[in-house]
């Protein structure tokens, strides 16, 4: 029997960030208040969303690679896929990028929270 060695370091990369995604959903609420204030492109912390750039992974598929891509330029801390109509925690993250995928499983919104 052979075994791929790339494939399984490819499979527990993408158990890593699927892990990592999923912690970051769990975190403990943010206690700055700072959410309030709406931001305008990056803040002067790094961290904070823009989902502007990040329009990109519209019509693709939430693959890592895609959602690590769109978190990259969106500057966001974290980011998590969402189907649509999924109920989700109300609280809104500054850091975070949401994807939200269609029936399809394509990418059909991009925005910060």
């Amino acid at each position: 029997m052979h075994h791929h060695p790339h494939g399984s370091r490819i499979a527990t990369a993408f158990a890593g960030l699927t892990l990592a995604l999923l912690a970051g959903c769990a975190g403990t609420p943010a206690r700055t208040p700072a959410a309030d204030t709406p931001s305008v492109g990056p803040g002067p912390k790094g961290g904070l969303c823009n989902a502007a750039p990040a329009q990109g992974a519209k019509g693709k598929p939430p693959t890592a690679g895609t959602v690590e891509q769109a978190r990259v330029a969106s500057g966001a801390a974290m980011a998590r896929v969402l189907r649509d109509n999924q109920p989700v925690t109300m609280e809104f993250n500054g850091e975070r990028l949401n994807l939200v995928t269609d029936a399809s499983g394509k990418i059909t919104a991009v925005r910060c929270g």
